[in-house]
């Protein structure tokens, strides 16, 4: 389905949240290391509550993380303190992070505050031990350029990273501290992105800024990107936890296409005069004999069944709204809030082994007409009491409008219900941090990067480079070596082969190439400089010191069968490939070149410069072709 996102009156902005590569944490001296689970040392576990604001009030995300309660267990490292567990207070803010959240508040055109007070953020769903996340507002004010015009952004936040999920047992979660109190900014854009594929622009954008100051974390999990969306006649929606780039456009395109069907959806049950109930009724007896492996599974546990009536709804239940997503999954989405495994609806049943008969059967004690839904929830009693009105909840809100909540991207770019959209209630002061003046002097003193953009403009007029190997070499953290090596008057393209391409293809070989160092690189590369290794050979020069790193390239070349050969070698080893191959040269003309080309090749092994090597088979094919 197509969509005019301006005749829809979309309204876009994103959140980007992205690690800094600092010595330490934000509020303490730890490392900023990835553990795994299996070196934890010790553990421990909580449980959280709400707490109210300065003004007593209880945020409404907050009210509905204790909605079930659950334990939350954490496991600690060698590399982790009293702090990551909230039994001590926080130190003063990392200086070094903070350096680079002002970098980066300039490079984005930001106003940044004359002194940074550090706020607590209300966050009990066990990501942080001390159920609130620690944060503070650096700028705000800023823009980027754009396609589509200027973006504002907003703010800038410096704050810590949560705990990392290792498993969610239901009633239990298990997290481990390595990750939390990691420093992260976050950056959040105001409503000025236009479409889907301005949203990964913008995403692209200030990645590569991000990226450009040499001082973030690189890798799955190092940055996230939220992205927040309405319509017209819609509402906000925040999608958390988009981890990839290329899936930014079609969240936005995704939760667009959700809204417009849950307004149509509205606009159906309006016109059929639909209503919601809110009585529920116990239909376990009905199923005591049931086939159903869920129902039996749940009954013979002790739990029940559940039922209530949705008033004109039948048929909507099931409709579509993304992708393999309905309305009935948003149903279920709030439903397993409250602690059991989905939802039974009579626009997907008979299924699951429940029969035409007992969903009959059930319609019949519940007096739910043909136009009517029925919703079945199974589990322990004030489980599935809660989630039965969870869902009727979400129908009533069907019936009126789209849900201002916070919601979880999923791999296909559909999203999940996870919570409503918080609001102030969940901000309170720290009062364990002290304020840190930002004076003239500090701003003065920052050392600013150049962006990644530019320096591929640059390495493009400097060096000549295509545009895409610009790119490459610009955003490499080899950049300083490749323009390093290229005052030998080396081809860049043989300098960035050197230092981008080839490793990665021995990685997927299996080489060890964490073994090379930029003195590797250096000596390699004046070899080929020298002619004493051809430029073919680097593959297998690089190799042979991956595996055996103590070698100088000058061994390396000797034991990978290197040495350069003459040209009169090179015209021997031509020629007797040409003369073995007269047929294919006689029905192919020059166009034998590209087949004979490799045979050459590979019989020379890299010891030999290609372009001598093409220019000598073209004058002995040319000789056959004239006898």
């Amino acid at each position: 389905m197509a969509l005019d996102y301006r005749a829809l009156g979309l309204i876009c902005g994103i959140e980007i949240h992205q690690q800094l590569d600092t010595a330490c944490k934000l509020f303490c001296g730890c490392p900023t290391r990835h553990r795994e689970v299996e070196e934890s040392n010790f553990e421990f576990f909580r449980y959280l509550r709400p707490s109210r604001s300065e003004l007593g009030e209880i945020d409404r995300a907050a009210l509905e993380e204790v909605l079930v309660t659950r334990r939350f267990h954490y496991k600690s490292y060698d590399t982790t303190c009293l702090v990551e567990a909230d039994e001590e207070p926080p130190r003063e803010i990392n200086s070094e992070a903070l350096e680079v959240s002002l970098v980066i508040a300039r490079l984005l055109n930001m106003k940044i505050v004359d002194e940074l007070h550090t706020m607590r953020k209300m966050v009990i769903d066990g990501s942080n031990t001390s159920g609130f996340q620690r944060t503070g507002y650096v700028g705000s004010d800023g823009y980027i350029e754009t396609a589509e015009g200027a973006v504002g952004i907003s703010i800038l936040s410096l704050e810590e990273e949560a705990a990392r999920i290792i498993e969610d047992r239901g009633d239990s979660v298990v997290y481990s501290l390595d990750r939390l109190g990691i420093p992260l900014v976050e950056i959040g854009t105001a409503p000025d992105i236009v479409s889907p594929a301005h949203a990964r622009e913008v995403a692209s954008y200030l990645g590569m800024i991000l990226r450009s100051t040499g001082r973030v974390k690189r890798g799955l999990g190092t940055i996230r990107q939220d992205v927040n969306v309405s319509i017209k006649g819609g509402a906000r929606v925040e999608i958390k936890g988009v981890q990839a780039l290329n899936l930014v456009d079609k969240v936005v395109e995704y939760e667009a296409l959700r809204q417009v069907h849950l307004l149509e959806i509205r606009d159906e049950l309006v016109r059929r005069g639909a209503s919601v109930e809110g009585s529920i009724r116990d239909v376990s007896d009905l199923f005591a004999k049931t086939g159903s492996k869920v129902l039996v599974r749940s009954l013979k546990s002790g739990g029940v069944v559940l039922a209530c009536r949705l008033a004109g709804f039948a048929g909507l239940v099931g409709r579509e709204i993304q992708p393999d997503r309905r309305l009935g999954s948003e149903m279920s989405d709030r439903a397993k809030r409250a602690g059991v495994g989905g939802i039974f609806h009579t626009d997907e049943l008979p299924a699951y082994g429940v029969t035409a008969e007992e969903v009959q059967a059930v319609r019949s004690l519940l007096a739910a007409a043909e136009g009517d839904a029925v919703i079945m929830v199974t589990g322990p009693r004030e489980r599935a009491e809660k989630a039965l009105q969870a869902v009727q909840v979400r129908a009533s809100e069907a019936l009126s409008f789209v849900p201002e909540e916070t919601r979880r991207a999923l791999p296909s770019g559909c999203s999940e219900y996870m919570r409503p959209l918080p609001g102030s209630a969940r901000m309170y002061p720290e009062t364990d941090v002290p304020a840190v003046a930002i004076t003239a002097q500090m701003l003065a003193g920052l050392k600013m990067p150049e962006l990644f953009a530019d320096r591929s403009k640059r390495f493009q007029q400097q060096y000549n480079l295509s545009a895409e190997l610009s790119r490459v070499m610009a955003s490499s953290p080899n950049y300083p070596l490749f323009e390093e090596i290229m005052k030998t008057g080396l081809p860049a393209s043989i300098v960035v082969r050197a230092l981008e391409t080839i490793p990665i293809e021995l990685a997927r070989e299996g080489a060890l190439v964490s073994n090379l160092t930029e003195q590797h690189y250096r000596d390699c590369l004046a070899m080929v400089g020298k002619g004493s290794v051809a430029k073919e050979g680097l593959t297998d020069l690089l190799r042979t010191l991956a595996a055996h790193p103590q070698m100088t390239a000058s061994e390396a070349a000797a034991s990978a069968g290197l040495a350069g050969v003459d040209e009169a070698e090179v015209i021997k080893a031509v020629q007797a490939i040409v003369r073995s191959k007269v047929d294919l040269v006689r029905s192919k003309g020059e166009r034998a070149v590209a087949p004979l080309m490799g045979l050459v090749m590979k019989e020379l092994r890299g010891k030999a410069d290609g372009s001598i090597v093409s220019a000598i088979l073209k004058k002995e094919i040319q000789n056959i072709l004239q006898q």
